[in-house]
């Protein structure tokens, strides 16, 4: 059985060719690059990013909602500076809708296991319960706070990535 190569998102060498490689909706012959691996650029950035900051925590006390942002801007820096490198080209609006929405869906799977980790591994029971009562009696807070954290890694996911993407573009093109 043969298998048909994979054409792969390169750009054109022709004049007309350059001004529709970056738009594939145009040229129905170049294939969208794959975002799993940005989107997984995007996810080692944040966790490094993450990581000094608990070990700067240590001795300094740090806005946490400060800290997610910076980590969310690392991650995007990494994610569109080796799309950029990679393809060649910036992200479209698409593409960058689903680095922004996959990069936070990562965020966030993180952010549960990690969560998750602490509830098994660090609480006792006791504290378990008192959790858990605490936000049985009262969860609106709780849930408000989940609500405004999510909207801020959307939202500081979204224009740190226009941006970067952007200012890494401008700076190609020079």
């Amino acid at each position: 059985m043969a298998r048909k190569p994979m054409q792969l998102s390169k750009r054109l060498s022709s004049a007309k060719d350059t001004q529709t490689a970056g738009n594939t909706s145009d040229n129905p012959n170049l294939m969208p690059p794959k975002m799993a691996p940005y989107i997984g650029f995007f996810a080692v950035g944040y966790v490094l990013a993450s990581a000094i900051f608990m070990m700067v925590q240590t001795k300094f006390a740090l806005n946490s909602q400060l800290v997610t942002v910076v980590s969310i801007i690392v991650g995007a820096y990494i994610a569109v500076h080796k799309f950029i490198k990679h393809q060649q080209r910036a992200l479209d609006k698409k593409e960058i809708n689903r680095l922004m929405f996959g990069g936070v869906a990562v965020v966030w799977l993180l952010t549960v296991i990690y969560f998750l980790g602490i509830w098994f591994f660090l609480f006792d029971a006791v504290s378990r319960e008192v959790l858990t009562e605490m936000a049985i009696q009262r969860p609106l807070p709780l849930l408000s706070a989940l609500v405004m954290i999510l909207v801020l890694s959307l939202v500081s996911a979204r224009l740190s990535i226009l941006l970067i993407n952007r200012l890494l573009n401008s700076k190609q093109s020079r």
